[in-house]
Formats: C-alpha cells, sequence, structure tokens
C-alpha cells in the first residue's frame, strides 16, 4: 500500500464472522459479472484517489474490525430506482487484522493507515476466532 492511501470503515450488518462474510461475497448476489465481490453504496467517496492508490475497506463484524479487502476500483451502478450508486470492487482475499473495537455507525468512514489495525501475521490468521465478546474486551483493554 501506498502512504498516499486511504482505507473504509464500513459495518458488515447481519455478518457473524468473517467465514459468514467470505460466504456470502462468495455468491452470485455478491458479485458483479467479472466475477469479483463487490459492495454497492449510496455515497460516491469523495477521495476516490487516494482510495485506489492502495486502499482497503476493514470489515468490522460484531463491534470489532476482524478483516480487511482491498478495493480495487469504484465502479458506477443504476439502482432500480433510477438512482446512480458506487460499487466498490473488491479483492476477494479477506485478509484477518488484529481485532479493534469499533461503535455502531451508518455508511462508510474513512480511515486513515496510521488508525488501521495491522494485518494479523500468517500464523495467527488460521487461529479459531475467539468469541466476539472476549475478542472485544482483550482489544478494548489492548491486549490483542
Amino acid at each position: 500500500m501506498g502512504p498516499d492511501h486511504i482505507n473504509l470503515v464500513k459495518l458488515s450488518a447481519g455478518t457473524e464472522s468473517v467465514e459468514t462474510l467470505a460466504a456470502w461475497q462468495a455468491s452470485r448476489a455478491a458479485k458483479g459479472a467479472d466475477g469479483y465481490p463487490r459492495h454497492v453504496t449510496r455515497m460516491w467517496p469523495k477521495r476516490e484517489a487516494e482510495i485506489l492508490a492502495g486502499g482497503s475497506i476493514y470489515w468490522v463484524i460484531k463491534g470489532l474490525i476482524q478483516c480487511r479487502q482491498r478495493i480495487l476500483r469504484l465502479d458506477a451502478v443504476e439502482g432500480r430506482d433510477g438512482v446512480r450508486r458506487c460499487a466498490l470492487v473488491l479483492d476477494p482475499e479477506l485478509v484477518r487484522t488484529r481485532p479493534a473495537p469499533r461503535r455502531m455507525f451508518q455508511g462508510w468512514r474513512y480511515l486513515p493507515p496510521e488508525d488501521s489495525p495491522a494485518d494479523l501475521t500468517s500464523g495467527h490468521a488460521e487461529d479459531d476466532a475467539l468469541p466476539p465478546g472476549l475478542s472485544a474486551a482483550l482489544a478494548e483493554i489492548g491486549v490483542i
């Protein structure tokens, strides 16, 4: 990732785990014609160039940032209502991150690289996930 990039952070509503997010994104409903998963949002990011310079979307699952995906491009899509929206076209790889607590919010927010949780090392990415409550408590006190 380049030094001039910016990330996004977004709640993954209704998602129980990184695995259920992966399963949803593997479904036909979550993919575009090109086969890449996408997330459609109402607002077009004003900082598009910074996002496309190496940014990722960090997913909040059960109150914790738990993983991220690189944003490959932004596509304009038109909803059934005729309104132009932004499809965040995502790399299919979900990269687990150190759990980081995040309060509820609507939409997405910019997330500077210095505030983004670190990726888990390959040795920890395959570890069994802790229960969300325990992960949140440990992250809150800075243990994980």
